[in-house]
């Protein structure tokens, strides 16, 4: 959104209370909900998803690190101190079909390009028995800019550390029916992961090259609309010394059909994804001068899922009733250096039934919702969900209870790895995590300025971490397990205030999240706090923002402190004619370097990073 320089102030978009499931059918719900329009999007620098969320108190990847160069298997998502182990503790949805890797539940990230998303909504807890497992700390749904008639963008941007970034797509509309595509392409040297301090011949720079893109044809109808929907990723990391580096190929193919009446609303999805994912491990002397072939690894894997849900809707109450199946198979073959070969993996096929009903008694929503569901280990698991809503003007409360679990991923399972020196076995005795969670929340929402407090509290029972066995200054050696019960609670606020042509957002999440021992989970600080204040002209979008974490621990023994630190970036975005726009942007402005890990040797954070260039978006 761009500007006249004297236009009055915009009202900010509605207050969101529904989580958006897939294209129009939606479910009321009690919780938290986040939502980030394409404008909000580009105001955040970052050539990865993750890293304009991250703008989100309580969203977090397994470290502190960026996707742009750290290794896949950390890019798992957790939310509000849950705490992760790099298998996600959220759902991830791309236009209601999950981007979790079939093997892991982690997510590429350079899958999705942001600036070819139309919004982000976000739900913190889950307070919804609607999407099962794999959204024990929440959801996240990303959306395609839906396509337009003969509409073209294409992007350049060229940045330091040999960076460049290349983008185009194509869409048009006819009557009844669409197509769109986009693609990008991507490289860096990257940066080197480890301090100065300690640096040897060993250590290299850390980078990444992708390629990605994605296409969808649609068919549209009065009431029925039908997608098809197909996206490739192919890309390359070097991973920090002479010898490491991981690779992926990834595709995924994806159906939807939806019907939408008056009072009613079905939907089927089918998707397939095949991925192969490879690695290379080594082990570093500890002066950092040499290092040793470890082993090799090859993870083939897939996974087939569909879901159908009918949603009925009358004067006071709505009813959403359904059910979905996720199959995975995948194999960890490890080449062991000097010699010796390691197989594991097998098959997990979880299914479930889910209901969820609300229903209005004057000012007040009343939620009730259930899943039953089967997680793949000769187990099953019933997830109840409770709350309600109340409005009175300008104000909303709202509160609620869940129950929910997290079956463990095939990658925990089975496959072991190494960060650094730190090696982390896996465990196939490992039991789903279990959660009791609450909330109670007030929303303030009038025109031009939007506020929100939450107050949460999540029990955890059986919670897969990475539990430490041995350390020595040479080699750490962890190994997967259900740890011992954890207990999370906090507090989160965000507040949102426009003002003609300015805009600024405020967001601070509290989370104290402790096993029942008293040690503090790792890797969840106790403060985060976020701020942007934006300038919107007309031909001009200037935005500035900070992110700020407090120290955390990167182990299970709370021996490794990762101190705090605060981040600032810049972004910038002038029309230069119609359709043409020149970009800039800045992140880690200040070039602060900070800690994001210990394997034992102490791991960095990206230095700054800039990228200017051209995008290009008109009807051709």
């Amino acid at each position: 959104m761009l500007l006249p320089s004297g236009a009055q102030t915009p009202p900010l978009d509605p207050l969101k209370t529904s989580i958006t499931i897939v294209e129009k059918i939606t479910a009321e719900t009690p919780a938290s909900i986040t939502v980030i329009e394409t404008p909000q999007i580009r105001q955040v620098p970052g050539v990865n998803l993750d890293d304009r969320l991250r703008m989100v108190p309580g969203f977090q990847l397994f470290r502190r690190s960026s996707s742009l160069v750290a290794h896949p298997t950390t890019q798992g998502v957790s939310l509000r101190g849950l705490g992760t182990t790099g298998a996600s503790r959220t759902l991830v949805l791309w236009d209601g079909v999950p981007v979790n890797a079939p093997f892991g539940g982690w997510v590429y990230w350079s899958r999705v390009a942001p600036e070819e998303l139309a919004r982000v909504e976000l739900s913190r807890g889950a307070s919804t028995s609607v999407f099962g497992d794999r959204a024990m700390s929440g959801a996240i749904a990303l959306f395609s800019r839906p396509a337009q008639a003969r509409h073209l963008d294409a992007g350049y941007e060229g940045g330091n550390r040999n960076t460049h970034i290349l983008s185009a797509g194509y869409s048009h509309l006819w009557k009844r029916m669409a197509l769109s595509g986009h693609g990008r392409a991507f490289t860096t040297d990257g940066y080197f992961i480890v301090p100065e301090s300690v640096r040897g011949p060993a250590d290299q720079q850390a980078g990444v090259r992708f390629v990605a893109g994605d296409a969808r044809w649609d068919l549209l109808g009065a009431s029925d609309r039908l997608f098809l929907k197909i996206d490739l990723l192919a890309e390359d990391r070097a991973n920090g010394t002479v010898l490491q580096r991981n690779s992926t190929s990834l595709g995924n193919i994806a159906a939807h059909y939806v019907r939408e009446t008056s009072a009613n609303g079905y939907s089927l999805l089918a998707y397939h994804t095949r991925e192969e994912f490879r690695s290379i491990f080594s082990t570093i002397a500890a002066d950092r001068r040499s290092e040793r072939l470890a082993y090799l690894q090859t993870v083939p894997s897939e996974a087939v899922g569909a879901a159908g849900l009918w949603r009925h809707t009358h004067s006071r109450w709505t009813s959403l009733v359904g059910g979905d199946l996720h199959r995975v198979e995948g194999v960890n073959i490890e080449t062991v250096f000097p010699t010796g070969r390691r197989v594991g993996g097998g098959t997990i096929l979880q299914h479930g039934l889910f209901a969820q009903w609300d229903a209005r008694a004057g000012p007040t929503r009343w939620f009730l919702g259930a899943r039953h569901h089967f997680t793949g280990q000769d187990r099953q698991f019933l997830s109840p969900s409770a709350g309600f809503t109340a409005g009175r003007g300008l104000w909303r409360t709202r509160a609620s209870v869940y129950r929910s679990f997290r079956a463990p991923t095939l990658n925990e399972l089975h496959r072991d790895f190494i960060a650094g020196n730190a090696v982390t076995r896996a465990n196939p005795d490992l039991r789903p995590e279990r959660v009791f969670g609450a909330e109670v929340g007030l929303d303030l929402h009038g025109e031009t300025t939007r506020a929100g407090v939450s107050l949460f509290r999540s029990s955890l029972r059986d919670l897969v971490t990475n539990v430490t066995l041995s350390s020595t200054p040479s080699q750490i050696v962890r190994q997967r397990r259900n740890a011992a019960r954890a207990l999370a609670r906090g507090v989160e606020f965000d507040l949102r205030h426009r003002r003609r042509r300015w805009q600024s957002e405020f967001s601070y999440l509290y989370a104290d999240s402790r096993y029942s021992t008293g040690l503090r989970t790792p890797q969840v600080p106790r403060h985060q706090a976020s701020a942007q204040f934006s300038l919107l002209l007309e031909g001009t979008l200037a935005s500035v923002g900070f992110r700020s974490y407090s120290a955390q621990f990167e182990d299970d023994l709370n021996r490794f402190l990762l101190p705090g630190f605060p981040s600032f970036h810049l972004a910038v975005r002038r029309r230069l004619r119609t359709g043409l726009f020149a970009v800039l942007s800045f992140e880690n402005l200040f070039n602060r370097e900070y800690l994001v890990g210990f394997s034992p040797t102490p791991a960095i954070g990206p230095p700054r990073l800039w990228r200017a260039g051209l995008r290009w978006e008109g009807r051709l």
